[in-house]
């Protein structure tokens, strides 16, 4: 199962690198974002790489993408600002290419600039938020969105606390998941195959994309 790669433009014109793989017509098309790129973060990160793998088997089209300054994408950090603009690049170009369904799959600041970049785009039918930074960031943009969304964390997260998760969660609109695996903390390193999982039950759950 071979991603290509693929440049496409950030909505205000920087060309940014990402690996497309192209699954099953009629399943969903899911972007994923990874964490914040002052900290390492990019498409290959252990996170990104895991639910690349078993959404691809599972029969999902997904895109990964380096944000703007991280690898050959054009540009420097955004602060945020920039990287909205990318996922809604990202979003232009998928759905182009393959139509929808589209999914939006963040982890930490990918997860925040990822659902906020698509806020009232209904191209994207669900929000996956992995680890999303509640401790750093605001998420209240997210209390009136109406679609399929789930969070999950660890339940050793400093950055997304159990407990600020769950009282998070009870602010937003159905339908809403919450997950939270054991163990795990906001790197989730040795938890990469139960976390990809999860969101692979997830997104595999959403019509029109049932099957086996």
């Amino acid at each position: 199962m071979r991603e290509q790669k693929v440049s496409f433009p950030s909505r205000d014109g920087l060309m940014l690198e990402g690996l497309l793989y192209k699954g099953q017509q009629g399943r969903g098309k899911a972007i994923l974002c990874h964490p914040h790129p002052l900290y390492g973060g990019d498409m290959y990160s252990n996170v990104v790489g895991s639910l690349q793998d078993i959404l691809a088997e599972g029969g999902f089209s997904t895109l990964r993408f380096n944000f703007r300054g991280v690898g050959g994408s054009e540009g420097s950090y955004g602060e945020a600002a920039g990287e909205l603009e990318d996922v809604r690049g990202a979003v232009d170009f998928i759905a182009a290419e393959m139509g929808h369904p589209v999914y939006l799959v963040g982890y930490s600041f990918g997860a925040y600039v990822g659902a906020k970049a698509v806020l009232g785009d209904e191209r994207v039918k669900a929000l996956v938020c992995i680890s999303p930074p509640i401790y750093f960031y605001d998420f209240t943009f997210l209390a009136w969105d109406e679609r399929p969304k789930l969070l999950i964390a660890g339940d050793r997260d400093f950055v997304c606390p159990l407990k600020k998760l769950e009282e998070f969660s009870l602010t937003l609109a159905h339908p809403k998941f919450v997950h939270i695996i054991p163990g795990a903390d906001h790197f989730w390193w040795g938890f990469e195959d139960p976390l990809a999982a999860q969101v692979m039950d997830f997104l595999r759950d959403l019509w029109p994309d049932r099957g086996p």
